[in-house]
């Protein structure tokens, strides 16, 4: 790491992942954190441990940076707030909903299944927590699907404990954007917006050490989950637009991700993930050309993906490629008189 920045592993049981980095910044004050991980007391006390391996208390926190709104990233943001007053960072466009506590796993349905023997919940989904608000579970997706519902323990789980009046959602104390300079570890880091993976999605540049704080922007070995449900028009053309600024940056010597080991080819990463999407984009076009006729998104999904992984995830990934054809004029969308979206591509 560089000067004045601790990596420190905190376990999660999401599917595809077995850690997410929380890094602290050190300064002359205590320390900031950046992403404390998913809730709950077992995310604490690894938290409480891995302070203590650096000399460090949670009372010496002051800040809690979130890179984005998944839970993973800002589960401990609240404890810290209650029981320390940290402050809380996050982008201006920061919030949590039906979709973000919907939308599964964090990484692409490939790398998920390359992953599928790490270690999930019971019932193999997502140990999200408890929402901070009502959801409304269900309903239908914009591509014709039915919308990714917790299992039925998890939803009155979730339910009992918005009747007691326990939620794990912090008040973003400081809200940021584009271009801000935070002053981290004792020198000034500048916030990056990158959405993508989500709209709030936020790096931070350490010009001073070459630093790069990725969050989940790019990752050494696996690619972000980029969701069809999604508050922006074409995710997947922000997402390429957000590589290719961050490749753009001159002078990085090591990126620090929110999971994997750190690694130092910044650029030549960016140019792995979207040489990874155009290939799924050319598949996608071949497997229309199969077809001769338009198709749903489901179709075009149980094409790209293996059996095992078929399912709203999937489906999630192949609509975000099929609209980002859409969008490019590489595509036709034709309603069907069932209401369901049909496409052609190519």
């Amino acid at each position: 790491m560089g000067p004045g920045i601790l990596r420190m592993e905190l376990p999660i049981r999401l599917p595809g992942l077995g850690h997410v980095n929380m890094y602290a910044l050190l300064d002359s004050e205590g320390v900031a954190v950046l992403d404390p991980g998913l809730p709950g007391p077992a995310t604490w006390r690894a938290i409480q441990e891995r302070l203590g391996q650096a000399g460090l208390k949670t009372k010496d926190v002051h800040t809690v940076l979130i890179s984005h709104s998944h839970p993973d990233h800002f589960g401990c943001a609240l404890r810290f707030q209650k029981e320390v007053g940290s402050k809380v960072i996050a982008h201006h466009r920061f919030s949590f909903g039906p979709v973000q506590a919907s939308q599964g796993p964090e990484v692409s349905v490939d790398d998920l299944s390359a992953q599928h023997d790490r270690e999930t919940t019971e019932n193999g989904a997502p140990d999200l927590g408890p929402p901070p608000a009502p959801v409304s579970w269900g309903g239908k997706t914009p591509w014709g699907g039915e919308r990714p519902r917790p299992p039925l323990k998890r939803r009155i789980q979730w339910r009992f404990m918005k009747l007691l009046g326990k939620g794990f959602l912090p008040t973003i104390t400081h809200p940021v954007e584009h271009g801000d300079e935070l002053r981290l570890a004792d020198r000034e880091m500048f916030v990056l917006h990158t959405p993508g993976h989500t709209g709030d999605h936020f790096c931070l540049h350490d010009p001073e050490t070459g630093i790069l704080l990725a969050g989940d922007h790019v990752l050494p070995s696996i690619t972000p989950h980029i969701s069809g449900l999604s508050s922006s028009r074409d995710p997947l053309a922000s997402f390429f637009y957000s590589l290719d600024r961050v490749a753009e940056i001159g002078g990085i010597g090591q990126v620090l991700p929110a999971h994997g080991h750190p690694f130092d080819d910044l650029r030549g990463r960016t140019e792995a993930i979207k040489r990874h999407h155009d290939e799924r984009l050319e598949t996608v076009k071949e497997i229309s050309r199969d077809f001769g006729k338009p198709a749903t998104t489901r179709q075009f999904s149980e094409r790209l993906f293996a059996p095992r992984n078929w399912g709203s995830m999937a489906d999630s990934e192949t609509y975000a490629h099929l609209e980002h054809l859409r969008l490019l004029g590489q595509a036709d969308r034709h309603e069907g008189p069932d209401g369901v979206p049909r496409y052609m591509a190519g």
